[in-house]
């Protein structure tokens, strides 16, 4: 399903989600087998809603290929979506859509094996989106259908979630992405229906506190992610084909918009990251990933060469933390693509995919 100048993003995701996730043409896959524990890879889970379960990688650093974690792929809860790795690698953070909740898994240090900790952290109602601080220390779930943030602490040694005083925070109706600073000080999220982002600070005890107004952006904003440096949000907005450039006060948090904002990139830019000085946009309209080099100062980007990459139908792009990889789940595939990335040009490189998953993924985490 290819999304609709007139079809609101928010009513998207939960179409997506009724279709068990993205997709994208199959092509050869990598060999499955027996992973080993070793530093020259690393892990990488998907989750699959439709069989309730998470699927696991061990992925190869140098040649980027795909090995199966032993035992995946592994129960979780109910339609289960976005995900993330712990930077310590020990621990899976799952949300689980239609039960409204987040699980907690261990990472089995030598194979990569999921074990669930029960019970399951209550988060609003129907939770799509999670962010953490670079630390580890704090986790946020975006809850779309109660407009709301659920923010937890998260306990050093075993990963444990409390949710913090005051949680969940209410943000305005149908928020559809969010992301926070490496910092953890600022947290900004995007509403698809007002077309605007929200700035919250976030306390040292995890109480959110909006930052200034609300910013205007393009039509049908569906993306969001900070820059390395906290100087910058770049918002995809999906049915303007654009990506709005938004300035970072450093001691207020609160959003302006850059001078000369927003850029073209292709039609219906639906997911973005930034690695490192780069930034990629996933669009699904043309098929491809934009990429753009980003000026330290102004923010602005600058067309990487060989940009647009060719990927049929991108959904969501995720980066991996050494910045050696862009992984890109696409609709209706049951495959993981994979890019190298150029860490000193930014220039993406067809790699290996994944062994199928026999139904579509929705979520990708990626650890170190």
């Amino acid at each position: 399903m290819m999304p609709r100048k007139g079809t609101p993003p928010w009513l998207l995701v939960l179409l997506l989600a009724g279709l068990a996730g993205c997709g994208g043409g199959p092509s050869s896959s990598s060999g499955a087998g027996t992973s080993t524990g070793t530093s020259s890879s690393h892990l990488l889970y998907v989750s699959v809603p439709a069989d309730n379960t998470i699927s696991g990688f061990r992925v190869s650093n140098s040649s980027g290929s795909f090995t199966n974690v032993v035992g995946s792929p592994f129960p979780a809860g109910n339609s289960p979506g976005a995900m993330l790795v712990h930077p310590s690698d020990q621990f899976l953070y799952v949300v689980n859509r239609t039960e409204d909740t987040v699980s907690l898994f261990n990472i089995d240090s030598t194979v990569g094996s999921l074990t669930e900790v029960l019970p399951r952290a209550a988060t609003g109602v129907t939770p799509i989106a999670m962010t953490m601080t670079s630390n580890g220390n704090m986790l946020f779930v975006l809850n779309q259908l109660s407009g709301s943030i659920s923010v937890y602490s998260i306990k050093s040694g075993d990963g444990t979630l409390a949710q913090v005083a005051g949680s969940p925070f209410p943000t305005a109706p149908n928020p559809v992405a969010f992301a926070v600073t490496p910092s953890g000080k600022f947290l900004f999220v995007v509403n698809s229906n007002l077309a605007l982002v929200f700035a919250y600070t976030v306390s040292g005890t995890g109480v959110l506190q909006q930052a200034g107004p609300p910013v205007p952006v393009g039509t049908g904003p569906f993306a969001v992610a900070v820059d390395p440096a906290e100087k910058f949000v770049y918002v995809a907005n999906s049915q303007a084909d654009t990506v709005s450039i938004l300035s970072i006060n450093s001691s207020t948090g609160a959003l302006a918009e850059v001078i000369g904002s927003p850029f073209a990139t292709g039609t219906s830019p639906i997911s973005i990251v930034v690695s490192g000085p780069y930034v990629y946009i996933a669009d699904q309209g043309t098929n491809d990933i934009t990429a753009f080099s980003i000026d330290s100062t102004t923010g602005f980007p600058t067309v990487i060469t060989g940009s647009p990459f060719v990927i049929n139908t991108p959904q969501l792009l995720v980066a991996d933390p050494n910045a050696n990889f862009i992984y890109v789940l696409s609709e209706r595939s049951v495959f993981v693509n994979e890019f190298s990335l150029d860490s000193s040009t930014g220039v993406l490189t067809v790699g290996p995919e994944s062994s199928s998953v026999i139904t579509p993924p929705v979520g990708l985490a990626v650890g170190r």
